[in-house]
């Protein structure tokens, strides 16, 4: 069975997984793996030692510290073979993809919950399974759905897979009209330029035919070009964790601030377990100026695994701050700019001023300011979809001294 590398514990698929997002990963410390069985074990067993020897204290680690409680979830669907396993194997358990082709064919339905910067599960269907049949229950299906992931095989008949989607599609939303539905056109890193522009095209004028013919006038359904070779996939999971976000125009008006007055080319605001960003500046997305950003999180991590293990003879340094901050200048002054914002989230920059540089603390002043306005974001409830205009006009108070932009 493949594993990940940087020490990532790999569990094969079977038992629910909980995927935990580890405050030191950026130091090269991999996210904690575990199933729900061993969850159970560790809390009987805490329960068990605090009954035993500290019965009047309340149980530690049962409260949460996470701003919300929700958890919205992900379906992974589509027909087999179709890539559903791959696609979540590289996004949330850091697999190879030339891995992935030792997967075998989902016989279960795999249930996967992700704990970073938000809760949120993803479960992976079997392509055999006939869920509409009356013997199961919609709503264990799709009642806490977060978004519908439909994976289509773009170098396979789809046909089949655009029907079953149709068919999904017309009953989930005679019950459930709010989803969002997400179509994943994969596996087009196999199909030439042109082709790929056909087949996306073709796929999205059957999908939206048939689903007008059954009387379903401009339904909510995005498309995406995805593979598992290049970041397009991990690009599409961010378009689609976006819309869970409330806090998510907050975020966007606070990242476009930050750029504006530093002159920043590009801002990402990456989840560092799983490398899909959460927010960006309003910019257009550039992918290579995304590929860049997103390495540059994995040079970051590989370096740290290499420095950060204990020499028996290293001299202690007294308290170190554990937050990662880091910047490199490319060979044309493009400066890329990293820092951590809470122990789930980064934020990267890519910065083309070559003045840059010079002001880096100013840049830095700057991204401290964010990080509070962020966090104090965070700490509000999830449920309340709020405008924090005070953080934003917070960030504003330093423009006069920004580094000027290009």
């Amino acid at each position: 069975m493949p594993a990940p590398h940087g020490g990532y514990r790999w569990i094969p698929p079977g038992p629910e997984r909980h995927v935990f997002s580890n405050p030191l990963m950026l130091q090269g410390v991999p996210p904690v793996v575990k199933t729900s069985a061993e969850l159970k074990l560790e809390e009987s067993l805490q329960v068990a030692n605090q009954v035993s020897g500290q019965p009047g204290q309340a149980k530690t680690g049962q409260a949460s510290t996470k701003p919300h409680d929700l958890k919205p979830r992900l379906l992974l669907m589509g027909l087999r073979r179709s890539g559903k396993s791959s696609i979540a194997s590289v996004v949330f358990h850091k697999m190879p993809p030339n891995e992935t082709l030792f997967l075998e064919s989902t016989t279960r339905i795999q249930k996967d919950s992700i704990h970073s910067f938000m809760d949120f599960q993803v479960w992976d269907f079997p392509g055999q399974l006939e869920y509409l049949e009356p013997s199961f229950d919609l709503e264990d299906i799709f009642g806490s759905l977060g978004a519908l992931v439909w994976v289509i095989d773009a170098q396979d008949d789809y046909l089949d897979a655009v029907a079953r989607l149709n068919r999904t599609i017309l009953t989930v939303q005679q019950y459930y009209p709010n989803i969002n539905i997400e179509v994943f056109i994969h596996k087009v890193d196999g199909l030439s330029e042109e082709f790929r522009t056909d087949t996306f095209q073709d796929i999205v004028q059957l999908i939206s035919d048939e689903l007008s013919d059954a009387g379903y006038e401009n339904a909510p359904v995005h498309y995406y070009l995805t593979s598992i070779y290049d970041y397009s996939v991990f690009e599409a999971f961010s378009k689609v964790i976006q819309k869970l976000i409330p806090n998510l125009s907050t975020l966007e008006n606070l990242i476009n601030t930050l750029a504006n007055n530093c002159g920043f080319e590009k801002t990402y605001l990456f989840d560092v377990l799983s490398k899909i960003y959460i927010a960006s500046d309003t910019r257009p997305v550039d992918m290579s100026c995304y590929e860049m950003c997103s390495d540059y999180i994995d040079v970051i991590v590989d370096i740290s695994e290499l420095y950060s293990w204990d020499h028996p003879d290293r001299k202690h340094k007294g308290d170190q701050n554990q937050e990662a901050e880091s910047h490199v200048v490319l060979h044309d002054e493009t400066m890329i700019h990293l820092m951590e914002m809470n122990k789930y989230l980064c934020l990267v920059s890519v910065i083309r001023n070559p003045e840059a540089k010079e002001k880096k603390g100013l840049i830095d002043m700057n991204c401290r300011t964010f990080q509070e306005a962020l966090n104090d974001v965070f700490s509000r409830s999830w449920e309340q979809d709020q405008e924090a205009e005070p953080h934003q006009d917070h960030v504003e108070e330093v423009q006069e001294e920004r580094p000027t932009a290009q």
